[in-house]
């Protein structure tokens, strides 16, 4: 007997605000990149595309003998980022439609992303034919606390000069794969991590670069979007085995305590999340949406001064 499986999985959505939580993002660098790809394929045999793009971005910061990461030092912030898609359509007909938007300047509100894809692939395999296609997004950033004098434009985040940005290890994984013999299949992704760049003005020339020390402007918060949805063609179900997951391990301090040189960035929270859903038959429809963002919203954490 012949399975029909109709799966929707809710929104699924993580996301990190307050003291406990606060990815900041990355400021930009002064130069920035930005590109766009358009890809529309139509066809009877076999069509393959590949994909791939990993961005990683720190604030350049050096104390001494010390790189930027690691070790980390004080107000130190390091980003990584990554997509990747990979997908084979094998004996049958084949329409394949796909775009992918970069852009490392740094963001300045809510809706805009650094990394946007949108991708739609339709297939109907002959006898022997097949649609293998995976696709993943990361997301990893870490810091060691920030001022929030620089990085947030809310006044009222803010209270005192040893207000901070406390330190955090962030890191998200999304993404889905499929093989069927014959389906509709949609997905869309984005990405924020990369901010407008302040300069701090206390420092200017002190910095030894010859400019102010750039912070990230934290207010948009950081965010990874992953949508995927699997059809058949009107009363006709796809067929084959879908996987969506979402993987997410938090980790948040509250203070940068340095009365203490052994606990300079004492953890306060360890969330680890996961989730996998896994299809296998004639599928009228799966689908599943999916969020993770991380914004301050203060109240802000403290340093702890050496007394």
């Amino acid at each position: 007997m012949k399975l029909r499986i109709s799966l929707i999985t809710l929104i699924i959505v993580l996301i990190t605000t307050g003291v406990a939580f606060a990815d900041s993002g990355e400021p930009q660098v002064e130069e920035t990149q930005g590109f766009v790809t358009s890809t529309l394929m139509q066809l009877s045999g076999t069509a393959t595309e590949t994909d791939r793009i990993a961005t990683t971005i720190n604030d350049g910061y050096q104390n001494g003998p010390n790189p930027p990461a690691p070790p980390m030092v004080p107000t130190s912030v390091i980003y990584s980022g990554t997509y990747s898609e990979r997908t084979i359509a094998d004996q049958g007909l084949v329409s394949f439609a796909r775009t992918m938007k970069y852009d490392t300047a740094g963001m300045a509100a809510e809706n805009q992303y650094n990394l946007v894809t949108d991708r739609l692939t339709e297939f109907i395999g002959s006898d022997t034919g097949r649609m293998t296609s995976e696709e993943s997004l990361l997301l990893d950033g870490a810091s060691t606390g920030l001022d929030t004098t620089y990085s947030l434009l809310c006044p009222f985040a803010t209270q005192s000069d040893d207000d901070i940005i406390p330190p955090f290890c962030n890191i998200v994984e999304e993404g889905s794969s499929v093989d069927i013999t014959i389906g509709s299949l949609s997905t869309q992704s984005s990405e924020r991590f990369i901010m407008l760049a302040a300069p701090d003005p206390d420092e200017g020339e002190q910095t030894g670069y010859g400019m102010a020390w750039p912070w990230p402007v934290a207010d948009p918060g950081v965010e990874a979007n992953y949508n995927v949805k699997l059809t058949g063609f009107g009363d006709i179900a796809a067929s084959g085995t879908t996987t969506a997951y979402l993987n997410v391990h938090v980790q948040e301090g509250r203070v940068v305590d340095f009365s203490n040189m052994d606990s300079l960035y004492p953890k306060a929270e360890d969330l680890v999340y996961s989730e996998l859903t896994t299809t296998t038959g004639e599928i009228t429809l799966f689908q599943k949406t999916m969020n993770y963002k991380s914004q301050f919203t203060g109240p802000a954490g403290t340093y702890i001064h050496n007394t």
